[in-house]
């Protein structure tokens, strides 16, 4: 074979070797063509799947609900479990933009919404430590997944919906807007089981400052802490934190943002920690709980801690310490007496003032907004009103104040007595204003009806359930009533007889901007001008002479003492034409009586050194009425006989035991709450077994030694014609029900003998 022909066949050897190895290759090269393509085709298919980012509605990322007072300052932020205030470009410092551009996205200002080289990083670096401790995701994409998806799950077809909205966000808004809104949606984390979102949330909640106060160690911690709040939280582990700051401040150094020396400087500076209360801490605490009660009552819970209201109320700060600076002049010893104060505007209802003794910490019950109380004598004013809506003259109409023993129909036996157990014989309704006269006053209750002074009650301003009995006229009421109760009712007066209903709060402004005014009544006219003039000028006599005198503040000022049983209560409720107020003074949490106490000594100073203060400059006289009010003559049983027309009460058995009736069941116990009742329960007082009745007087009612005031309505009893007249006939059989059921366990009252 010659050296050609070999030649040739060493040709043909190699060839055939190498083209398997080129087939192969190529058939290798398909695959991975195939591959590419119908990955690119699949994440086609899953971007396709994702909506245009104008089809979608961003999150609602507001900040919290904030709660105004009537100056504008705010009282506190709505409790939360997200706690965030966004903030403008301007408030956002360079240093922490920077700090999360350099530890989050480098590349920020360079990519369109994905940085693909970054993902590539990120998965080989996570392949080499066997976890994730790196992301590929830019802060446009962290944007997206805050704004834009709703429980975002860790998948393939979630990344790949991402970037494709990342795309398109990056094409609407710029690089500016993107970094403004990522630092205000950005969880920083949780303390005290409360995430902080956005920069100044966590600002707030690690260096109690705001973002713009931040330094350059603070914002670098900060701004590690949105890759794992948990692990770099530094409340929880400082040493982790520390490290993290050190890798941001390495990062900034890196990308020219400062230079290495700062990097070292911040690096050992310490972390100066302080834990904020901007988000927890309420000014006028009592007043906060009332108008989140009121917020849910009318929105629900739901709405009002969803965050992004803004409630603007009617509290004046300044009449709050006024009020306060009354209260701890008297009653700021925290083992005496407490008091309570609030105080309405008449033109609108507005509440000014709701104040009371102690502090939040000590007690969470709010004594001047659900404090219910016996008010005494003050509950006389809403008789003397329904006196003068009946056409009764106060200044004409006269009784006899004496001792009262008598059998009122429909309601049975009454016993009344003055505070003091003196009398001045017969006088007008304005002297027995004055000298607070319970004798006199419990004539013309009898007169004028019950249901009317209850009806009058109800349209003066009182919510709490009446039971329309003849003593609840002097004070004896079964549930009481509160100090801003009683302060709206009076209002009522002070407005010339227009009713507002008291409210705290004037507007709520929502997150997309729409307004609704709290208080949409303009008041209701519920007596003439003239009628309530009369009235007013009746309580301005007493404050200059009567039982309120120490109420005086030098100008014209109208009101009304109240002091319960053994002082256990001691009130004064006023007003001048600009503010009616209401000050309570007494013990929150037993019946404990207050030895010689009077409304007139134990509130009346209280609601004068507070008006004097809250009145300011204003001094105006009460306006004369456009209407006078129009008496007509009245005439009823007792005035005909100088209060002794009532068929007065047989003589009694001398027991001493009070009357109960066998066959009614007492109400069970509440457990004392004190938003029901006036007083808790207590050990029940001893009293003595009651003596049978004699066998041959069987229809001799038995006396009251410890008057039951709470009577319950019968039908008339034989022998009984209208207006109490008797006709002769034997006495009539007991009642079915006489007693008075108080709050249980409670001890007995005595409002026959109020002031």
């Amino acid at each position: 074979m010659t050296y050609r022909q070999r030649k040739q066949r060493r040709s043909r050897r190699r060839g055939g070797v190498g083209r398997p190895v080129g087939l192969g290759l190529g058939v290798i090269g398909l695959i991975v063509t195939v591959a590419l393509l119908s990955g690119l085709g699949y994440v086609l298919a899953v971007a396709g799947t994702a909506p245009d980012l104008w089809e979608l509605k961003p999150a609602d990322k507001g900040a919290n609900s904030e709660v105004l007072a009537a100056d504008g300052s705010r009282l506190g932020y709505v409790q939360s479990d997200e706690i965030r205030t966004p903030i403008r470009w301007e408030d956002q410092t360079r240093d922490i933009r920077q700090a999360v551009i350099a530890i989050e996205d480098e590349r920020f200002y360079k990519h369109k919404g994905v940085d693909y080289g970054a993902i590539v990083r990120a998965g080989v670096r996570n392949a080499e430590e066997g976890r994730n401790v790196q992301g590929g995701s830019t802060l446009t994409q962290q944007l997206v997944r805050a704004l834009y998806i709703k429980d975002p799950q860790r998948n393939v077809q979630r990344k790949i919906r991402e970037a494709k909205l990342a795309t398109e966000l990056e094409k609407k808004h710029s690089k500016r807007w993107i970094l403004m809104n990522y630092l205000n949606v950005v969880p920083f984390g949780t303390v005290n089981g409360r995430t902080a979102i956005g920069i100044e949330a966590a600002a707030e909640t690690f260096y109690d400052k705001h973002a713009r106060e931040l330094t350059l160690p603070e914002a670098a911690l900060l701004a590690g802490l949105p890759q794992a709040p948990s692990q770099y939280n530094p409340f929880r582990d400082p040493s982790e934190a520390l490290k993290r700051r050190g890798e941001v401040l390495s990062k900034m150094a890196e990308n020219g943002f400062i230079t290495s020396a700062q990097a070292a400087e911040a690096k050992g500076a310490p972390l100066k920690l302080k834990r904020g209360t901007r988000y927890t801490k309420r000014r006028e605490p009592f007043f906060f709980d009332y108008v989140q009660e009121k917020l849910i009552e009318r929105y629900g819970a739901g709405v009002y801690r969803r965050g992004g209201l803004k409630v603007y109320t009617t509290v004046d700060p300044k009449k709050q310490d006024q009020a306060r600076n009354a209260i701890n002049s008297f009653y700021g010893d925290t083992t005496g007496p407490s008091s309570a104060i609030a105080s309405v505007d008449p033109k609108n209802g507005e509440i000014k003032a709701m104040a009371s003794s102690g502090t939040y910490k000590d007690r969470r019950f709010n004594l001047a907004a659900q404090g219910h109380r016996q008010p005494g004598s003050a509950f006389k004013v809403m008789v003397l009103t329904a006196a003068v809506r009946a056409g009764i003259n106060p200044a004409t109409k006269s009784y006899t104040s004496r001792p009262l023993n008598l059998v009122v129909p429909g309601y049975g036996p009454w016993q009344v007595k003055t505070f003091g157990n003196t009398y001045g014989g017969t006088m007008s309704l304005v002297q027995a204003t004055l000298k607070s006269d319970n004798t006199i006053y419990a004539q013309l209750i009898i007169d004028i009806g019950p249901k009317k002074v209850c009806e009058t009650a109800k349209l003066l301003g009182i919510e709490t359930k009446l039971d329309c009995l003849p003593a609840e006229g002097l004070g004896g009421l079964r549930l009481g009533v509160t100090p801003l109760e009683i302060a709206g009712a009076y209002a009522t007066l002070a407005s010339g007889g227009v009713r507002h209903r008291p409210n705290g709060i004037r507007k709520v402004v929502f997150p997309d901007g729409k307004s609704e005014r709290f208080a949409k009544s303009k008041g209701k006219r519920v007596l003439t001008d003239g009628q309530a003039s009369t009235v007013t000028k009746i309580l301005e006599q007493n404050v200059q002479s009567g039982t309120g005198t120490k109420a005086n503040i030098g100008c014209p000022a109208a009101g009304k003492t109240g002091t319960t049983d053994s002082s256990k209560d001691a009130w004064f409720v006023g007003y001048t034409p600009n503010l009616a107020s209401s000050v309570w003074v007494g013990y929150p949490n037993s019946a404990i009586p207050i030895p010689g106490g009077q409304g007139g000594t134990l509130a009346a100073p209280v609601w004068g050194a507070y008006m004097r203060a809250a009145k300011g400059k204003l001094c105006n006289g009460f306006p004369e009425p456009k209407q006078a009010a129009n008496f007509s003559p009245f005439n009823s049983p007792s005035s005909q006989t100088g209060g002794g027309g009532y068929q007065p009460a047989p003589p009694t058995p001398p027991t001493g035991a009070p009357y109960t009736n066998p066959n009614t069941r007492p109400p069970p116990d509440p457990g004392g709450d004190p938003s029901l009742y006036e007083e808790p329960p207590q050990p029940p007082p001893p009293t003595p077994t009651p003596a049978p009745p004699p066998p041959l007087v069987p229809r001799l009612p038995l006396r009251v030694p410890t008057l039951d005031l709470r009577l319950r309505r019968r039908a008339r009893p034989p022998g009984l014609a209208p207006h109490g007249y008797h006709r002769g006939l034997a006495p009539p059989e007991p009642p079915a029900a006489l007693a008075l059921r108080l709050p249980p366990m409670a001890p007995p009252l005595r409002p026959g003998r109020q002031r």
